[in-house]
């Protein structure tokens, strides 16, 4: 039989997620001032201003949820009826 996926592995999909999304409000940020043509500086001040954007939303759209980790079954739903 197959393994299920063990809680290291969910906690490293979870860090790599939350990075990329960082990463992706962070650059389409940045990309939109090259759009208006404003420099480098404009880039760089509008990719930092999105790194921390990215950053506020990692906090508020991926709470930490102890509850939903492998084997915890008071924070499961399944099974009740």
């Amino acid at each position: 039989m197959v393994d299920g996926i063990s809680d290291e592995e969910r906690e490293r999909f979870a860090v790599k997620l939350k990075a990329g999304f960082v990463v992706l409000v962070a650059l389409s940020s940045g990309l939109i001032t090259l759009y208006a043509d404003v420099g480098w500086q404009g880039f760089l001040l509008a990719t930092g201003i999105g790194l921390v954007v990215g950053l506020l939303l990692v906090w508020l759209v991926f709470p930490e949820r102890t509850d939903l980790k492998r084997g915890d079954r008071d924070g499961s739903r399944r099974g009740r009826r």
